[in-house]
């Protein structure tokens, strides 16, 4: 499979589908003439039309059977009704089909595409992120058995024209949706405290906020350019005696580590919890 040369379809139109096609066509993987993307007429496939790619309303079959490589990025619970419409369908040959629904197993897919197992094609599943918006974004893919390495190669190519992208075992799915499905959350959080921190202390709102956003991505591109670990970053920050040891000491008694470790832990547990009851 040659991506240059495919046709790629969405089955649904939003947020990560639009970070995916702009990245494609961004990249040079594809031009947008290459790629259909299927969405009910609410405005969703406007961004779409402007791209020049072709847009269908709620056709999920002719996306399935034109489409070399097809992307469901439903809301999961939609999935149930994709599915029904899909299940007698016939794709091209060779056809790979990409999951970025959260908590839908590769299980669950082939059980609800495909009613023979003799028809079973590749499925890859993927945990995307919302920072793809931005392509800077980080996700991570498992595949069925059906899935070759050129399958894995072109989802390489899709999903790091908007960021970082990695193969693992789909069992560790559930954990990475706890760490960097969920994890922006988390940042933006910190992101809102440090700025409330720097109104308290007399900083306006706007710069605050700016600060604190630079101060992170300036943080986090220090740990992946450098590639040292952040304790050893941090000790670099705390002077003997000074500022920043005294603001450590807060976070640790305000169990700041913690909570963290704790917010992935929860999160990975319901993602299991949303995996075991569909």
């Amino acid at each position: 499979m040659e991506l240059s040369s495919a046709k790629v379809g969405f089955i649904g139109a939003g947020n990560m589908a639009q970070a995916l096609g702009k990245g494609m066509i961004s990249a040079g993987l594809l031009k947008a003439n290459q790629i259909w993307a299927n969405a009910p007429d609410d405005g969703t496939l406007d961004v779409w039309k402007a791209w020049g790619c072709n847009v269908l309303i709620n056709d999920n079959t002719s996306v399935f059977e034109t489409c070399d490589i097809v992307v469901l990025a439903v809301k999961p619970n939609l999935f149930p009704v994709i599915v029904r419409e899909l299940k007698q369908c016939k794709g091209p040959d060779n056809q790979l089909v990409l999951s970025v629904m959260s908590g839908i197993t590769i299980a669950d897919i082939e059980k609800g595409l495909y009613s023979k197992v003799s028809n079973l094609k590749a499925i890859i599943r993927v945990m995307p992120n919302t920072p793809a918006l931005v392509s800077a974004g980080c996700a991570v893919y498992s595949l069925n058995e059906h899935a070759s390495c050129k399958h894995a190669d072109v989802t390489m190519k899709i999903f790091e024209s908007v960021g970082i992208c990695h193969q693992v075992p789909e069992s560790q799915l559930n954990a990475f949706t706890g760490l960097s499905g969920s994890g922006p959350a988390y940042v933006y959080m910190a992101i809102e405290a440090l700025s409330d921190g720097a109104v308290k202390m007399g900083i306006p709102r706007p710069l605050a906020t700016q600060f604190a956003a630079q101060m992170v991505y300036g943080s986090a591109k220090m740990v992946l350019d450098t590639k040292r670990h952040p304790g050893s970053l941090r000790d670099d920050v705390c002077s003997p005696g000074g500022t920043t040891i005294a603001g450590v000491h807060a976070l640790e008694k305000a169990g700041f580590r913690c909570a963290l470790m704790d917010a992935v832990e929860a999160a990975t547990k319901r993602a299991q919890e949303q995996s075991a009851h569909k």
